[in-house]
């Protein structure tokens, strides 16, 4: 197996402010601990480093009146007209390189897409992509340009089939909504339930519309919901209708705010729970393009990806992390000096109104939309 991994020091070149929950910091973080482990040493790795994308590489899903107040704001200044495309103080700062930001983002997405679909290899993975609430028109939920959007597009020029797998604690509405009405994408969102968490979207009943109808599945977890309730309703669901849809490529979003102690979010998973998912998509995968997402602990996010690269390899890991990348680390925030240890549960969360819940949308799903799905 050849595999990719894409990234670059320039990312640091952008802040979205020091009180912004999104920290880019966390992406090399990621790189220095997956370069410590050696994992970028591996004979059948290859490191690429991240270009922008094209401004017409946008143009497929964003509007161009959009584009247009992105660019303006790459300046950093803010102007009136920016309100009623999302941007402002909050969820979608205005900051200086916005828009060059956000095109190395989606540059390095759509890097991994060339890099799978025209058989270099089997996986590549681009840290800094999965900007999944992006909308065509106006910026959502930290997100300026939806680089899952754009890269699954070229899938499909390309003549690929794809399955989207979400395994953030927020909703992918983005790529929902760009696909909601296809059958030529299969969207799957794993996530915290929209009456407690952003984007309020992501109901079980939302299947899709028109050919697309089917096409569209949502699981979402009530808060508390741990380890076991999350990998039973993903092995219940996920296996089924990927098998059903037979996919050339498949792309995922593995957001890590699903952590019992991630600040903005209510589930309960820990690092084990998030690896036997991973473990379970790469088993699924013909061909895999992974992309980053959301994460507000950072060193939960570096100690996540590194095992999720770690597992696109197949290789096992020390738990003691390497000396050289602690030492280092630790003077930008990062916290624990083990690999899994300090994301394992104290106690397991015995959740049963959490299965009772999960049980009856695995139902639902079983019912009414995997009879659909067809390859």
């Amino acid at each position: 197996m050849t595999t990719a991994f894409i990234y670059t020091d320039a990312y640091l070149d952008y802040d979205y402010g020091p009180t912004h929950p999104l920290q880019v910091i966390r992406l090399k973080l990621t790189h220095d601990l997956v370069k410590a482990y050696g994992l970028l040493d591996l004979p059948s790795v290859q490191f690429i480093s991240t270009i922008k994308a094209e401004e017409k590489d946008l143009t497929v899903f964003h509007s161009e009146d959009y584009l247009n107040i992105l660019r303006q704001a790459n300046e950093g200044h803010l102007l009136e007209t920016a309100y009623s495309y999302g941007l402002g103080p909050g969820d979608n700062p205005v900051f200086q390189g916005l828009y060059n930001w956000s095109l190395l983002v989606t540059g390095a997405t759509l890097q991994a897409v060339d890099f799978v679909a025209e058989g270099k290899g089997e996986v590549a993975f681009n840290i800094a992509g999965g900007l999944h609430h992006a909308m065509g028109g106006r910026a959502s939920g930290f997100c300026y340009i939806n680089d899952p959007v754009i890269g699954i597009m070229k899938l499909l020029r390309l003549g690929k089939r794809v399955v989207y797998i979400d395994i953030d604690a927020h909703h992918g509405d983005g790529v929902q909504e760009a696909f909601y009405e296809t059958n030529r994408v299969l969207t799957i969102s794993l996530h915290e339930t929209g009456y407690t968490l952003f984007p309020g979207t992501g109901f079980e009943h939302e299947i899709g519309k028109g050919e697309g109808e089917g096409y569209s599945v949502n699981l979402p977890f009530p808060p508390g919901t741990d380890d076991e309730v999350y990998s039973w309703a993903f092995e219940e669901v996920v296996p089924g209708l990927v098998q059903a849809f037979k996919p050339d490529v498949v792309v995922t979003q593995l957001g890590v705010d699903t952590f019992y102690n991630d600040p903005l979010t209510n589930l309960h998973l820990s690092l084990s729970g998030y690896e036997r998912v991973l473990r379970k998509i790469k088993d699924l995968a013909p061909r895999w393009v992974a992309l980053g997402g959301g994460g507000y602990n950072i060193s939960n996010v570096a100690r996540a990806w590194t095992l999720a690269w770690a597992v696109m390899n197949g290789v096992e890991l020390n738990e003691e992390l390497p000396e050289s990348f602690l030492k280092e680390a630790v003077k930008i925030g990062f916290e624990g000096k083990d690999l899994k240890g300090h994301l394992r549960l104290p106690v397991r969360n015995q959740n049963k109104e959490s299965q009772m819940e999960m049980e009856r949308v695995v139902r639902y799903i079983k019912e009414t939309v995997l009879p659909k799905v067809k390859g």
